[in-house]
């Protein structure tokens, strides 16, 4: 079929409620209070560490407005009922037509997309779907479909990722009982024995107390006098709590003594030996290097490990839990608190040593692969850390000979397990207590608790280790006992799911589901790009991989070659050294696999999705935005392989950027569709049109929807797109064919001209952002004529230490402005230098009326003044510019 042009015409196909609209702001509501509490909302996703993982509701406000299209296959049960649709309960409420399927479906718009939005806390059930996705990841994508009844079919390169996502597809068909009762013949079987290692003289009297964590220092000798150098950052172990929640616990670096000071940062006495020091000047620096506390020589601590052949390790300290003293009433600091380590500890530690090297058995339930070299092992672009200078070079040596000795006496108890189901999720709980069970952990004295392994997406090799019980005692984090805990209530979760909504302000969370968890459920393990699905599924939902934002099959390994003791002789792919690198579709340095690589790879990955997809199948995924440029490749790939592109969403999701661990707070939702042919099309008629969309989008949304600035930046990009996407190859300007870089481009340039939104418009969004942070200063230049480097230049916010916003107070605000007020004339300050400029001479009782003359005071500059006093309640702005009792100070 052909249009007048000769073109081949567009296949007419029915709109989703996905390309029709989104709720982010009911999204936004859960995502934020979600990311804080997963257990709580989604336990599911706690039974084992994966990384970037998405948040469930995302993924189930995803489900719910691709998957319902057809109202005749669309069943709706009240949480809690069993056996009757909502049109059933019409005596309680007028059930029947408040859920009409059909009218919520026909409902939803741009401007108004909250219809379905009804039945996000119900019990959605539909029939005849099918879903791929293709970089399952952790598995969020499968669950929460699988969650509506539909048909899942999940893949991922790594064996870990496979094995997780499998876990969490099978607990809601998994026997709680036989869980429980599994974990307990592994109690019987050994928790006595590896408890026996994590006990300490009790301070109190005359017996044991329970060790929570035992803390480590590395050192080494001075390179000058040979003096040891204990390697503490600062010598502080914990905040102080319970009588002492004003004080300290640090160790006095002359006797050893853990004390209580009333603030580390200050010059502080040891009540046991009297030494004098600032407890928060350590011995190492920033910069990677050591100083000796004999003679004052700096010395690089990489170099001095590779000098002298490694490094000592001494125990220094413990937290200990009494249980003893707990029952005799004592108080809370007496039985859960810190002392320095005895003789007692030390005859511990020497006794599971002995005991590691005599049960050479226990050496088959340990990894004994090398650590592979890579982008984040050895130092890259992506990594600074080289665990190979800090001595790293077997997984073993990440663990101490206890350590080592607990947990192959642990996983070997665990593999006695007949059950291979319950064997499975044992060793998950196993291999996520890894987390917090190795001497790569660290203790985080701000909270008093330790810190998992991953905190970065990397690995970092502490200076000062902390050692984890690892059965655990009533109290602690990390321990076997509390990750079984998690595994326990995420199986539970999975055979009857809740939701968790927001209704008014307050958080309501919904009666059992009778849908559980991956009734119907296809896992592969392997290269996405062999996938063979051609014309089989009604969606692919997914998290495709973005550039090097982690290198999953490093970080990966330090679970897999633990989890393979137990898996290599029965499922392919846990039979390698390490997991897959080359077919991984990410930048990574190491493998001099470029952007460029990675750009025709995620081609690749799109040709396959949309040879799996149905003709009329969608493809809705979620993208790490962050430039032009990355716009542009995206839907360059999208587009060459047949795709166009129909919605984009801005989303809050929970995930952090690779090294630095810096948190954003959203991700783009991507929705698109197959296309049979695309049009040809001049730029000049083609800009036309998306200069309008662009116009019609803002305006609906501004006048219809509680979004920021940012927020519909993104959603009038998504309709650009959709305008492109119809062109795409065929786009002629000057008699040349636009790439979809160089329309991105012009795209930016187009919403930025239908808006006047400048760098005084945000920088009002921020005053008015509650805790501001620097994604919001990203976020609210998004479709403005704003740009965060301007705003950084003017000194409007800086993060020199933490996130600070330009206010008339702020000393490199104040600079700024003063700088130009110096120069000549004042033509080139800005309303808002003038503004805070007048503020601040108000604060501090000088004249201001000489200026405000001198600049000839005009309507916006009034406006202005009169914006910030209303968004910060400061009438001050408006009374310098008119209130002579003011003006003449």
């Amino acid at each position: 079929m052909t249009d007048s042009s000769g073109g081949k015409q567009i296949t007419e196909r029915q709109t989703l409620p996905i390309e029709k609209g989104f709720p982010i702001e009911r999204i936004n509501e859960i995502a934020e209070k979600e990311g804080r509490a997963k257990m709580y909302y989604r336990p599911i996703y706690t039974m084992h560490k994966w990384w970037a993982r998405r948040l469930g509701c995302v993924f189930r406000a995803i489900s719910l407005y691709t998957l319902l299209d057809d109202p005749e296959k669309v069943s709706v049960f009240e949480p809690g009922h069993e056996g009757g649709t909502l049109a059933g309960w019409g005596e309680d409420a007028d059930v029947e037509s408040d859920f009409d399927v059909a009218s919520l479906l026909e409902r939803v718009d741009i401007t108004d997309p909250e219809s379905l939005w009804e039945l996000y806390p119900k019990d959605v059930c539909v029939e005849d779907k099918k879903i791929l996705d293709p970089f399952m990841g952790g598995g969020t994508s499968l669950v929460e479909a699988s969650r509506f009844g539909a048909e899942v079919v999940g893949n991922d390169l790594n064996p870990v990722a496979w094995f997780v996502t499998k876990k969490e597809l099978e607990a809601g068909q998994t026997d709680v009982e036989e869980l429980e009762e599994a974990f307990e013949q592994v109690k019987e079987d050994v928790a006595d024995e590896i408890t026996q290692y994590y006990k300490t003289p009790c301070p109190n009297g005359d017996h044991d107390a329970d060790v929570m964590y035992n803390f480590w220092v590395k050192e080494l000798d001075c390179v000058s006098c040979g003096h040891t150098v204990p390697l503490f950052n600062d010598f502080r172990i914990a905040t102080g709590r319970y009588a002492h929640d004003d004080e300290d616990v640090v160790v006095c670096p002359d006797c050893d003594e853990v004390v209580h000071v009333d603030d580390y940062r200050e010059e502080s006495s040891c009540g046991n030996c009297g030494f004098r020091w600032i407890p928060k000047e350590g011995n190492t620096s920033r910069g990677g290097k050591y100083t000796c506390t004999e003679c004052g020589q700096k010395y690089g601590i990489v170099d001095a490990i590779s000098e002298q052949g490694g490094y000592d390790l001494r125990l220094y300290a413990v937290e200990y839990y009494c249980p003893v003293c707990d029952s005799d009433g004592k108080d809370k600091d007496e039985y859960k608190s810190y002392k320095a380590v005895t003789s007692g500890d030390i005859e511990k530690l020497n006794h599971a040593r002995e005991e590691w090297e005599d049960r050479r058995e226990l050496r088959n339930y340990v990894p004994s692969e090398k650590i592979p070299e890579g982008a984040i092992t050895a130092a890259s672009s992506v990594s600074g850390n080289d665990v190979f200078q800090h001595k790293y070079e077997n997984w073993t040596d990440m663990f101490n000979p206890r350590q080592l000795l607990v947990l192959s006496t642990l996983l070997q108890s665990i593999e006695k397990i007949e059950n291979d189901n319950i064997r499975e999720f044992l060793l998950l709980t196993f291999s996520e207590s890894l987390n917090y069970n190795t001497m790569m952990n660290v203790y985080n004295p701000n909270y008093n608790k330790n810190t998992n392994i991953f905190k970065n997406n990397s690995f970092s090799p502490p200076t000062e280790p902390i050692e984890n019980n690892l059965w655990g005692t009533k109290f602690g984090t990390g321990t076997f006992s509390s990750m079984y805990d998690m595994v326990k209530k995420g199986v539970e979760y999975a055979a009857a799911p809740t939701e968790r909504y927001v209704k008014d302000g307050e958080t309501i969370e919904t009666e059992e589901f009778s849908t559980p968890v991956g009734n119907k459920s296809t896992l592969h393990q392997g290269d996405m790009r062999h996938l063979d699905y051609e014309n089989e599924f009604d969606a692919v939902i997914t998290d495709p991989p973005y550039y090097d934002n982690i290198i999953y099959s490093e970080v990966s390994d330090y679970f897999y070659v633990w989890q393979k003791i137990l898996l290599e002789d029965k499922y392919a792919g846990f039979d390698q050294d390490r997991t897959p690198r080359e077919e991984s579709i990410v930048t990574n340095p190491y493998l001099e696999k470029t952007a460029e690589d990675f750009e025709s790879e995620l081609g690749q990955a799109f040709s396959v999705i949309k040879r799996a997809l149905k003709e009329d199948g969608s493809l809705a995924f979620t993208y790490h935005h962050s430039d032009s440029e990355s716009w542009g490749e995206l839907l360059e790939s999208l587009c060459n392989v047949g795709f166009e592109v129909t919605a984009t969403y801005p989303i809050s999701a929970d995930i952090n950027k690779f090294i630095g661990g810096e948190a954003v707070s959203f991700d783009i939702v991507v929705v698109a569709r197959p296309i049979d042919d695309t049009e040809p099309a001049s730029w000049k008629s083609l800009r036309r049109d998306i200069y309008r969309t662009a116009r019609r989008t803002r305006q609906q949304l501004e006048e219809n929807r509680d979004l920021s600035r940012g927020d519909i930046g993104v959603m009038e990009m998504g309709a650009c797109f959709r305008e492109y996407s119809k062109h795409h190859g065929k786009v002629q300007r000057g008699g040349e064919i636009m790439s979809a870089k160089e329309v991105v481009e012009e795209i930016y340039g187009i919403i930025q001209e239908a808006s006047d939104i400048g760098v005084e418009d945000v920088f009002i969004d921020l005053l008015d952002t509650p805790n501001p942070s620097f994604d919001d200063v990203n976020k609210l230049c998004r479709g403005t004529n704003a740009k965060p480097e301007e705003l950084k230049e003017m000194c409007l916010y800086n993060q020199d230490d933490g996130f600070e916003l330009g206010t008339w107070d702020n000393e490199k605000r104040q600079a700024y402005i003063q700088e130009r007020v110096n120069g000549d004339g004042g033509d080139h300050l800005s309303n808002l230098d003038k503004l805070q400029f007048l503020r601040y001479r108000y604060e501090k009782g000088q004249a201001v009326q000489n200026y405000v003359e001198k600049w000839d005071v005009d309507d916006d500059m009034r406006e202005l003044a009169g914006r910030l006093a209303d968004v910060t309640g400061d009438d001050t702005y408006t009374r310098v510019l008119g209130d002579r009792d003011i003006t003449s100070y």
